[in-house]
């Protein structure tokens, strides 16, 4: 199962990042519509699926 983000939804409030034990995710300098910069995904591979990235996202941009 992959990690979809919601770039136009994330405002790079990075608490992925912190939450993630596998440093799956990175700050990028992308910026979306609303004018954040937005969280990618650099480390797939070193997911565990244990979602604490998707149950610690405020908005709701990672499924």
């Amino acid at each position: 199962m992959a990690i979809y983000i919601d770039k136009e939804i994330c405002k790079g409030c990075k608490l992925c990042i912190y939450y993630c034990p596998k440093d799956v995710f990175k700050i990028t300098d992308e910026i979306n519509n609303k004018g954040f910069n937005v969280v990618s995904v650099i480390h797939p591979e070193n997911c565990i699926k244990c979602k604490l990235c998707e149950m610690s996202c405020p908005d709701l941009a990672l499924f």
